[in-house]
Order: structure tokens, then sequence, then C-alpha cells
């Protein structure tokens, strides 16, 4: 469990960039201790604990990497094709028992590994048969062609995956292809995620007219199993300042991260506010980023805590940007940029300079072959429709005015954001 001094987040000052605040964040947080051995099979998504290196090379055996026809390189025809009869057939699987004689070649297959003594193979297609059953082998074909050399891909011995890495489904193919049945992994990072509020109720419950379904929740804890972490949903907390106060200290054992949407503003209301400070220490960021303010962050008895906004649109955004690398941080995983692509806009939008906004765009392909963005049509932080019915964010950093048809902005598709 991760544990942290109550001040070490301790700081104030003027409005943070998002640089800012994630390189604060990120520096301040430890990878939580805890490694475990998992099957192969188990692996994807997890974070390596230590790096690893290659047991064996990749391919392990020279081989054939088509059907066709094996020779030695010295018999590569000259200028005219040249007959070969066919002294054996290797398939996928078998050995290659016997070398080869000069002036014969070897029927083989994809992956068949290479007789003794040959180099080269033709491709079936390029090949005839005589009347004799020999192989007529064309001329100009280089030696070496169409072979995977033992070690081709990965050589014995050399790094192959360092530890932080988040095991994504290539990673535990080449895993596999390396013969390792099992890996070392950090444990799962361990998050309680809650709601607050009296105007929000479970969904499928009884709903009066002035409350909402509580949606945050379920979004973020969906978020957070796809990092990889285990989340412990501690439900709908009542706007009650000791009883927040209480849940948030019995979160705070047996969890490394405490995660809530709403209540740390500074209205009457902000109850998680409150009870953040009296448990430990709650330090608000100016983060200048919309949709998003406020974000929160503290240490209640060591395990940290991060508190975002409520309106569910902020909510994503700010666990996409700020959150996430948190997480990421103290799961042991190295930085992961969230990518981006630069795409044409289709739409003009006017921003104050100074903060970094996020314009939730839907991607269209253009008949010149290019990309487009498409900003939803209604604006509001509290539209879950916008993000359902849009593809991904267009990022307008800090010192931008705004958009105009037919520049060139950052595109992220939400896919790439956790």
């Amino acid at each position: 469990m991760a544990q942290l001094s109550d001040d070490c987040f301790a700081f104030g000052g003027p409005m943070r960039t998002v640089e800012e605040t994630v390189a604060l964040l990120v520096s301040r947080l430890s990878p939580i201790d805890g490694v475990e051995t998992v099957a192969l099979a188990e692996a994807d998504g997890r974070v390596l604990a230590a790096d690893l290196s290659a047991p064996l090379p990749l391919p392990p055996f020279t081989n054939s990497a088509v059907d066709g026809y094996a020779i030695r390189g010295e018999d590569l025809p000259g200028d005219t094709p040249r007959a070969f009869a066919v002294a054996d057939r290797v398939q996928a699987g078998a050995s290659a028992d016997h070398a080869v004689r000069s002036g014969t070649c070897v029927r083989i297959f994809t992956g068949a590994p290479m007789p003794a003594g040959t180099d080269t193979v033709f491709m079936q297609e390029d090949v005839t048969l005589d009347d004799s059953g020999a192989a007529v082998l064309p001329p100009g074909l280089r030696r070496g062609a169409n072979v995977r050399p033992a070690g081709e891909d990965v050589a014995s011995g050399s790094p192959v995956l360092a530890a932080g890495r988040r095991l994504r489904p290539q990673d535990v193919g080449l895993l596999a292809a390396l013969g390792m049945p099992e890996v070392a992994v950090r444990r799962r990072l361990r998050v309680a995620v809650l709601s607050t509020g009296n105007e929000i109720v479970e969904p499928g419950q009884a709903r009066g007219p002035a409350q909402l379904n509580d949606s945050n929740r379920f979004m973020l804890a969906a978020m957070l199993r796809r990092l990889g972490c285990s989340v412990t949903d501690l439900g709908i907390l009542a706007d009650d300042l000791d009883a927040i106060g209480r849940a948030l200290i019995e979160a705070a054992t047996g969890h490394d991260l405490i995660l809530t949407s709403g209540g740390v503003s500074t209205g009457e209301a902000d109850f998680v506010r409150t009870a953040i400070e009296r448990a430990g220490t709650l330090v608000f960021w100016r983060v200048a980023i919309k949709p998003g303010r406020p974000v929160a962050m503290g240490v209640v008895r060591g395990t940290p805590f991060i508190g975002l906004p409520g309106n569910p649109v902020a909510s994503f955004v700010t666990f996409a940007t700020i959150a996430r690398p948190a997480i990421l941080a103290l799961s042991g995983a190295g930085p992961e940029a969230a990518s981006a692509m630069p795409v044409r806009a289709a739409f003009a939008y006017r921003k104050k300079a100074g903060r970094r906004e996020f314009v939730r765009v839907v991607l269209r392909s253009t008949p010149d072959g290019l990309f487009e963005a498409e900003k939803f049509p209604r604006e509001g932080a509290g539209l879950l429709s916008s993000l359902v019915d849009t593809d991904g964010l267009v990022e307008l950093p800090e010192d931008s005015g705004g958009v105009s048809p037919g520049d060139v902005v950052a595109f992220r598709p939400f896919n790439s954001l956790f």
C-alpha cells in the first residue's frame, strides 16, 4: 500500500498547467510494493516487475519463410533455368536429417528447418517440374532468399521487455514465443471509489424528482479496471461530514488510492473537501484545464486521494489527463503519453488563452483521404451523450486562442486515454 506523508503534496501558488500538475504528481508518487507471478494467459494489461531478456533466439532455428525448394547457394542457376533432382521432403515440425548434395534440392514448407548445406529457397510458384519430376529453378534469385536465420527476430540474451511496461497482447505473444509460461508482474493497484451527494441514487433504485442516477462511479471504475486496477466500490455516501470522514479513513486502510468525483469545490455543500482536511491534508490545484475544475489531491492516513469534478465530462477528461498518469506511476508503469494524431478541423471555436481545452469531436474521412474533426453540436460538462456520440477529444494548448475550419489540430481517440 502506498504510504505518503500528509504534506507530500503541500504546495500552492498560481494556476498550474496540465504538464506541471502531472509532473508534480508523478514526482511525488512511488510505485506500490508487491510482486506476483501470473500465468501468461493472465498477463495482458499487467505491469512487468523486472527486465526480461530472451532465453533463446527467435526463431530458434534457421527455417524456410515460404513453401518451395531449398538448395545450396553455390548451386544457384546462372543465366538459364536449371533442373535439380528432388532429394528429400521436409515439412514444418519435421527434422532435416541429411545434408543436401550438390545438384539436388529439397522440397520444403514454411517453418520447416533448413537442411544442412542449404541456404536459399525458391518459392514454389516460381518453380516448374519436368517430366522426370526434377524441379526446374529459374535464374536471378539472390543467395539467402526466403530464409529466416536463427535469431533474426530476437537474439538470445538480448533485452526484450523493460520493467514498468504495461503488457499488451503482442508482448504476451513474444513471451509465449520465448517459451515463458509465466511472468512476474506488480500486484494490481487497489483503488477505492465512492460517490457523495444526496442528489444521486444507485441505478435501479427509486429516484426522487430532484435526484439523478449515479453515473460517475461506474464510469470511473470501468476506466480503472482498463488500467489494470482492482476496484473497491464504496457506493454512495450521503452529504454527512462525519460519515464521509469515517469512510475516507476506513478506505485509506487496505487501498493504494482513494478516488472520488464531486464535492471537492469550495461550496457550502462540498463535504468531501472538509472531510479530507480533517482526516489528512487536502491541496487544491488551480489547474488550467477545461472541462475540469476543480481537481483535488490529498493524503489520508498515508494513502493518496484524488478528487475529480462532479460533472461527468469533466470527470472523464480529468481522469484521462491527470488521474491516469498518477495511477500509472503508483502501479509502477512507465509513462504512457496519450497518442495524438493531426487532423483537420471542420469547426470554428474560440477559447481563452492560458488554459488547455478538450473539445469533443466526431472524426470523419474526407474525399481527399484525410481526416477531419467535427465538433459535438452542444456544450456542457454534464452531457454524457457527448462522450458516447463522439470519437475522441481535440486538444487545444494553453497558448491557442481557438480554431478555424481547416486548421490542423491534435486529436486524441478515446481508446488511447485508458
